[in-house]
């Protein structure tokens, strides 16, 4: 993964869920594009679906479920803050999933961020496993 000095508490406190998202999108969809050409897909057209079908919002909603109970009070504020920031969602989406997906990109944005790499990777390994197991899908 591409490495940065981590970021301090405060400076991470003053960063916009907006912004965290922002960064914990791109974060996400490099991992599971990863993940997804470490399986063994190599055609073009199967990557792209499978990495579609993983980060759209209705996904990572289910994935912030899925992991809830798995995080300390610190995540849990950082989904809450990413939940409740007004942003306007895409045409199409529905709010309360849209709201959630936000949420979860605004964890992994701080966990890249704080360069937590540990936790990051043993959340999205979770999701990931939980996605493969439930969909019947490899990753």
């Amino acid at each position: 993964m591409l490495t940065h000095e981590p970021w301090d508490e405060d400076k991470l406190r003053e960063v916009s869920p907006l912004v965290l998202a922002y960064i914990g999108d791109a974060v996400f969809e490099l991992l599971v594009r990863t993940n997804t050409i470490s399986a063994g897909r190599h055609r073009m057209h199967d990557i792209h679906l499978k990495t579609v079908q993983t980060v759209k919002a209705e996904t990572q909603a289910r994935f912030i479920r899925q992991i809830a109970d798995n995080l300390n009070e610190e995540e849990q504020n950082i989904v809450r803050r990413g939940r409740n920031t007004r942003s306007t969602p895409p045409k199409n989406a529905d709010m309360q999933k849209y709201r959630l997906s936000t949420g979860f990109e605004a964890l992994i944005g701080y966990l890249y961020l704080k360069g937590d790499e540990e936790r990051l990777l043993t959340l999205i390994n979770q999701v990931l496993e939980y996605d493969k197991s439930s969909c019947g899908n490899s990753p």
